[in-house]
């Protein structure tokens, strides 16, 4: 017998998390329209930062898993940060 602590999550707070994911959807969208020069890809690359962590965090269950698949995940995040900002240093050298 596994000691699993079930949780219950109401469908209405789902729908708030859809509802701001909808948002950061149309936020993306309309950030093309704006004149952001060389900031475009950064503010595309952290809205979409932001809906991945709210995925993650609440509709993948990661908030009520153990803290250490928080931690890797944290680990992750970092290791692709390190890529993202690695990637931007050689492509304004170029």
């Amino acid at each position: 017998m596994s000691k699993e602590k079930h949780h219950i999550v109401s469908y209405s707070f789902h729908t708030w998390i859809w509802v701001g994911l909808l948002i950061l959807t149309f936020l993306t969208v309309a950030s093309v329209t704006v004149d952001l020069k060389n900031f475009i890809v950064f503010a595309a690359l952290l809205i979409a930062t932001v809906k991945a962590a709210l995925v993650a965090v609440y509709f993948m269950h990661l908030k009520f898993d153990s803290k250490i698949l928080a931690m890797m995940l944290g680990l992750v995040m970092l290791v692709f940060i390190a890529f993202i900002i690695l990637t931007f240093v050689d492509y304004s050298f170029r």
